[in-house]
């Protein structure tokens, strides 16, 4: 499984922002949430559709 894998970049979805495959998710919003000193559970609880991979992906794209 690659990142690419796991994001998204559509012009027809959150006008074209990376967001996590099949979701409305952004990879900016799991990052600012990371960074604002939610841990990976808080995000899993509050977005369900969110998996560990999906916030790893994020990150890893963040590091592109």
């Amino acid at each position: 499984m690659t990142i690419t894998d796991r994001i998204e970049i559509n012009p027809d979805v959150m006008m074209g922002k990376p967001v996590i495959l099949g979701t409305r998710v952004t990879v900016e919003l799991v990052l600012r949430k990371l960074a604002e000193g939610a841990t990976q559970s808080d995000l899993l609880e509050a977005y369900p559709r969110l998996t560990m991979e999906d916030i790893r992906a994020a990150i890893g794209y963040a590091g592109k």
